[in-house]
């Protein structure tokens, strides 16, 4: 299985749609991680562009996110990726956080943009 994390300097970055690349980490039936990879985030909107079908491709059936707005999360949810979101730190303490249980979607999503995405 693999999941992935909208990433900035090894962190979280806080809203989906800004981030620098994709870390991707693929996760073994024990449970690891077996292998990290990033992947560009595309230029503009994330939750215009075609990223979600990308990570699809990529096998990524998780998004664990800062926050996203609504429309970014069906359009995930369209291409079969689950979301998570109120996530923050590092990357891999995240996932490994995930992988241990202690992860609960915070059910909030963004209602401000400060940009001209905006897919209600």
């Amino acid at each position: 299985m693999k999941i992935a994390l909208p990433s900035r300097m090894n962190q979280i970055d806080e809203h989906f749609g800004h981030c620098e690349h994709f870390t991707v980490f693929t996760i073994d039936g024990q449970k690891k991680i077996t292998a990290e990879e990033k992947i560009a985030s595309p230029a503009g909107c994330g939750c215009k562009s075609n990223v979600a079908q990308t990570l699809a491709e990529q096998g990524v059936i998780l998004m664990l996110a800062g926050n996203m707005g609504q429309g970014a999360v069906n359009v995930l949810n369209s291409h079969g990726i689950d979301v998570l979101r109120g996530c923050s730190g590092d990357v891999k303490a995240v996932a490994e956080n995930w992988l241990s249980g202690n992860l609960e979607d915070s059910g909030i999503a963004c209602a401000q943009h400060e940009h001209e995405c905006h897919n209600d």
